[in-house]
């Protein structure tokens, strides 16, 4: 059996940065931070985890992009997030935090839109600093198949955010 206390005390930071950047709120962070270390411990069970750290972070990964797209599914009913946390400008004034908020608001949508291994290969990638073999291990892929995935990630993602400067969004 692991040390949780441990395990949790040496990657705990990782974990939050990790659902953080890709939520962008406390509240569903926090959840998804719970929701993590109850996969890990779930998985823990069933096989010997070699990388902690690399585990964590393609867990939380996948965790955060899965509660993206349910903000997703629940705005399309008409559901409304309120909690949603200021994005931090180093310009002054209300105008310019509202566009940064919006941008990364409409980023993260694109990227919940993306196919799900797409997606988590651009996070693993861009966002957490992964190599093309780590992110390939990860994955369970080759390595040049990772190159491909990431090209149809930012293709996708440069589609979906031209649309919106376009004024096309769905």
């Amino acid at each position: 059996m692991s040390d949780w206390d441990a395990i949790v005390g040496q990657h705990g930071r990782l974990v939050w940065r990790t659902a953080y950047r890709l939520l962008g709120n406390h509240a569903d962070t926090s959840d998804c931070f719970q929701e993590t270390f109850l996969s890990a411990l779930s998985a823990a069970r069933k096989q010997r985890v070699e990388n902690w750290g690399g585990f964590l972070q393609r867990l939380a990964t996948a965790r955060a992009l899965d509660r993206l797209r349910y903000r997703l599914r629940q705005s399309g009913r008409g559901g409304h997030r309120s909690d949603e946390a200021a994005v931090p400008c180093l310009a002054p004034g209300p105008p310019l935090q509202a566009e940064a908020q919006e941008l990364n608001e409409q980023i993260r949508r694109a990227l919940a839109d993306l196919p799900p291994k797409q997606a988590e290969a651009f996070c693993l990638h861009y966002l957490e600093q992964w190599s093309y073999q780590e992110v390939g291990q990860h994955l369970g892929i080759a390595t040049n198949a990772v190159g491909s995935l990431l090209h149809r990630a930012r293709a996708g993602l440069r589609e979906a955010l031209s649309s919106v400067a376009s004024g096309q969004e769905s």
